[in-house]
């Protein structure tokens, strides 16, 4: 059973404050490269680029964002902890990146706590449960657990990969309600919705930020978020609780990173920048409507909400089977 609690969750302008770079310290002095270990168009990389776009206004500089997807986010984040640790490399690390990938691999090409240091919390989200308007009937969650129950080959749901909070949560999701159902992998949510929406694949529990445009539109239909409470702007979706599945409270979240070794001044001038991208309540109001809430921590914070979850994680994929060797 899930434990009750959080347990996988257009530019903007700014006013112009003086850059960092300016407040003392020759960082930065030329573009940050900002790696994200997932392919475009994914809840992690259009949070990513919303984090750089406001950023570069409070350090001096052009954040450049690069995708390095595949292997569960291991090939991006190796590339960020074989960079040098001087400032000029980030990344962007999700909860399966802290907390899930080690229990998934027999080997690692990196440790999360020896090879990076947090800069601080940015945002977490919840999934959804969500299934295509044309190929699904079912307009409750009752519903669709007894249409998908009667179905003779049984469904298949996605996933942006084996380990991810999605394939989680839809393996326990399916356990519970003793669903016949079939896992399939795609590489992220641009893979996912064209499968949902051809019909060759029945529905997903994925992160809500990837969905939201289509759920608006009436092509997907969202069943019920994984949050503690209905989700402020698509108030009409209701939580698991009250769609009749309690104990299913799923946020994914993440985190910026940097390799091991950076110069503490410089993830304190990163980790005071983001506290502003943070604050400010028109970037809060966006990314409320793309399905995130926003985060701030200390990188020691950070570091132990990693360290806390991980246990929970483990017991996951433990009890779905789940490997990705």
């Amino acid at each position: 059973m899930i434990a009750r609690r959080p347990l996988f969750g257009a530019a903007l302008a700014l006013p112009f404050i003086r850059p960092a770079a300016a407040q003392g310290g020759g960082w930065p002095d030329r573009p940050v490269r900002v790696v994200v270990p997932f392919p475009p168009a994914g809840s992690t990389d259009v949070m990513t680029r919303i984090y750089a776009e406001q950023l570069q206004q409070h350090i001096g500089q052009n954040l450049v964002v690069e995708n390095r997807p595949g292997a569960g986010g291991n090939i991006g984040m190796d590339a960020i902890a074989k960079s040098t640790p001087d400032g000029y490399t980030l990344g962007m690390a999700t909860i399966g990146q802290f907390c899930i990938n080690q229990f998934l691999y027999s080997r690692m090409p990196w440790d999360i706590d020896r090879d990076f240091v947090p800069v601080a919390l940015t945002y977490e989200l919840p999934n959804v449960m969500i299934a295509s308007t044309q190929h699904c009937p079912a307009t409750t969650l009752a519903e669709f657990n007894a249409w998908a129950g009667a179905r003779p080959r049984g469904i298949t749901y996605g996933s942006p990969g084996v380990g991810t909070t999605a394939h989680l949560s839809g393996a326990l999701y399916t356990q519970r309600q003793k669903l016949s159902a079939e896992h399939v992998p795609f590489r992220g949510a641009a893979q996912i919705i064209p499968a949902m929406l051809s019909g060759d694949l029945t529905c997903a529990i994925d992160n809500l930020a990837s969905y939201i445009p289509l759920i608006q539109e009436g092509r997907m239909r969202a069943f019920a978020v994984t949050d503690a409470t209905r989700w402020p702007s698509l108030p009409d979706i209701p939580t698991m609780a009250e769609a009749g599945v309690p104990d299913f409270v799923v946020t994914s979240w993440a985190a910026m990173v940097a390799p091991a070794g950076t110069p503490r001044p410089i993830l304190d001038k990163l980790n005071a920048a983001l506290r502003q991208v943070t604050e400010n309540e028109a970037v809060q109001k966006r990314a409320q409507q793309a399905g995130t809430r926003l985060l701030w921590s200390t990188p020691e914070q950070a570091a132990e909400r990693g360290r806390r979850e991980r246990p929970m994680w483990q017991d996951a994929v433990r009890l779905t089977g789940a490997r990705a060797d």
